[in-house]
């Protein structure tokens, strides 16, 4: 039964995506799949928090995105989610629900927890961000750098960063307490647990957001147009092939949005074995 809710849950929301052109045919299936398998190893919670990523990441990448198009021209994925994005996001979120699956332990809910806040506090970190009205800094050498340059930081993509880290710490509590039937799958105890879970996301969501912004400065491929001189993330700008600048070779914006999201769970389940809580 746990299958067929998950798979219908999943369908619907991915299929709304789809149809308001969020996702693209691979992703459809991707999120799919992803969202079928976590509500039918996990729970509730676990499959409610990716959502939560999902549909709120969705809703502030549609808002004023004209205003933000000059600076996702550079971006090397932008408009419709693919299978990599979805993946890269959610990927390893679904490992730790297996994990937790077959081997029953509270870290790896709090693995969990700041990999989804992560990559929710990046997302809206950029999505927000790009609307700042002072041009970013770069993370690495404290320089303005122009809006859509990867590992550039504002003071608004920042509090939008945290921001999206606590939201996930309140989504997932949420859940637990409004969803019948659900367990927590920590053993903090319910008086302490709001904190626990929100101040936990928070942190850990900053941590790998600013994570992501410094790998993108330093390891991430980028590429200068020769037609505009923009530095960019696509191997083609202004239709003709740019040239690599910078950056290890395999390490795509996907990749860096991995290693973000490693950071956000390593920081929480540090965390969590910090103060007792796992």
């Amino acid at each position: 039964m746990e299958w067929l809710i998950g798979l219908a849950c999943s369908a619907g929301i991915a299929g709304a995506a789809y149809a308001k052109r969020s996702l693209s045919g691979s992703g459809f299936f991707a999120a799919v799949m992803l969202g079928t398998v976590m509500y039918a190893l996990g729970s509730a919670v676990w499959f409610g928090s990716l959502i939560a990523f999902f549909v709120s990441s969705t809703l502030w990448s549609k808002w004023k995105k004209h205003a933000k198009a000059e600076a996702e021209s550079g971006y090397e994925k932008t408009g419709r989610r693919n299978a990599g994005q979805v993946l890269a996001n959610g990927g390893l979120g679904l490992l730790l629900c297996a994990a937790n699956w077959a081997y029953p332990h509270p870290l790896w809910w709090y693995a969990f927890l700041g990999v989804m806040a992560a990559v929710t506090a990046d997302t809206w970190a950029t999505e927000i961000g790009g609307l700042s009205r002072m041009p970013p800094r770069s993370i690495k050498t404290g320089r303005r750098v122009p809006p859509g340059t990867s590992g550039g930081v504002s003071g608004l993509g920042m509090v939008a960063s945290l921001a999206g880290g606590l939201f996930i710490g309140v989504a997932a509590w949420m859940l637990l307490a409004v969803v019948p039937g659900q367990s927590a799958p920590d053993t903090t105890s319910a008086a302490l647990r709001p904190a626990a879970w929100i101040g936990i996301a928070g942190l850990a969501g900053i941590i790998g957001s600013l994570a992501d912004s410094w790998i993108g400065a330093t390891w991430q491929q980028m590429y200068r147009c020769p037609a505009c001189g923009r530095e960019i993330e696509q191997v083609r700008h202004c239709g003709r092939p740019a040239e690599r600048i910078r950056g290890r070779s395999g390490w795509s914006n996907d990749t860096v949005n991995v290693a973000g999201s490693l950071a956000g769970g390593v920081a929480a389940a540090s965390l969590a074995l910090a103060l007792g809580l796992a």
